[in-house]
């Protein structure tokens, strides 16, 4: 590709967003038109030449693709701007990655502000590729089903799960994966010293999202069981998932399985047996970094980690971009 893409993000003052920020200005074959931020209309936007501008204010027909680093239900409503202005659009909120309006409610408890829009592609490379080739418009996936869907992947692909046994993810994020607007429960004082679950169980609203996705895969499998914390760090996401293997896979087999899966995934990287993936593997990178530990012959510990603004949200903003628009996927990211 000879001249560069045009882009522009909306909501990068937000931490996903600033991340976001971050690469494209560096992306080789970006050019950063505008970054809007209600807050901070008028304020110099770090690391850039740009100032923030009001979200009204964004020009679209200056611009080949948009970024939408915005809240659940005001980001639809932006999308859709950007389907009518004829740019490519990377979602990075929820509200296009579950593939129906009534599939949508039932997560969110609410109808979906644009329909039409769905099913769209849902941006996790590594898995969906072919469908993110060329794609006008892709939903990225939350840092949760990031790191808990590549970390059993090659289960599914293998159809190697019990179907009458749970998938356990138990699953640790920083204190940014709540966002940057400030509550009480992400207080200094409230997080400091402390691990807080919630929302655990089957209660959370990414769980859709992680079924939904692992059943295209496969349907032989149990429910999830999803657990989240908030860990007291400001980034990095750790998921913990404890698996039943079905008699078709002992669990000393599947290391050679994960390996093998992602073999040549350049933003994916499996550890050797024995050694554990931490949040220092991938805090600031972009990549997923998965362990498996061996426990009985049925059943496995495998560890998953992505920095959850990253892999689990802005870098992979940007891998589905330069898919969308042809490039190389790991263009600006390695």
């Amino acid at each position: 590709m000879n001249s560069k893409v045009r882009a522009g993000v909306f909501g990068a003052s937000g931490y996903a967003g600033l991340d976001l920020v971050e690469i494209l200005w560096r992306h080789p074959q970006i050019d950063l038109a505008f970054a809007t931020s209600n807050s901070y209309a008028g304020d110099p936007v770090p690391g850039t030449n740009l100032q923030y501008v009001p979200p009204d204010s964004a020009a679209l027909d200056k611009v080949d693709v948009i970024f939408l680093a915005l809240p659940h239900k005001t980001s639809a409503m932006v999308a859709k701007r950007g389907v009518d202005a004829g740019v490519k659009v990377v979602d990075l909120s929820a509200d296009l990655r579950i593939d129906s309006p009534e599939a949508y409610e039932r997560s969110y408890h609410s109808p979906h502000p644009h329909p039409e829009l769905l099913p769209t592609p849902y941006g996790l490379p590594e898995i969906n590729r072919e469908k993110v080739i060329g794609a006008d418009i892709v939903a990225t996936p939350g840092c949760y089903p990031t790191t808990a869907l590549l970390g059993i992947y090659p289960l599914l692909v293998a159809e190697a799960l019990c179907q009458e046994s749970p998938i356990i993810v138990d699953a640790k994020s920083g204190v940014t994966g709540a966002g940057r607007k400030p509550s009480l429960t992400t207080h200094f004082a409230e997080v400091y010293s402390n691990l807080i679950p919630y929302k655990t169980g089957r209660s959370h609203r990414h769980l859709g999202e992680m079924e939904q996705e692992a059943h295209k895969i496969s349907q032989r499998m149990g429910p999830i069981i999803f657990c989240p914390h908030l860990l007291p760090v400001d980034r990095g996401l750790m998921t913990s998932i404890y698996v039943t293997l079905n008699e078709s896979l002992d669990s000393d087999e599947a290391q050679d399985l994960y390996a093998e899966m992602y073999d040549g995934e350049a933003l994916v990287d499996v550890l050797p047996l024995g050694e554990q993936a931490t949040l220092r593997h991938a805090v600031k990178t972009n990549k997923c970094v998965i362990s498996i530990t061996p426990v009985l012959p049925r059943h496995a510990h495998i560890t998953s980690v992505t920095d959850n603004l990253r892999k689990g949200a802005a870098s992979q903003a940007v891998q589905n971009m330069n898919l969308m628009f042809g490039l190389d996927e790991t263009l600006g990211l390695i």
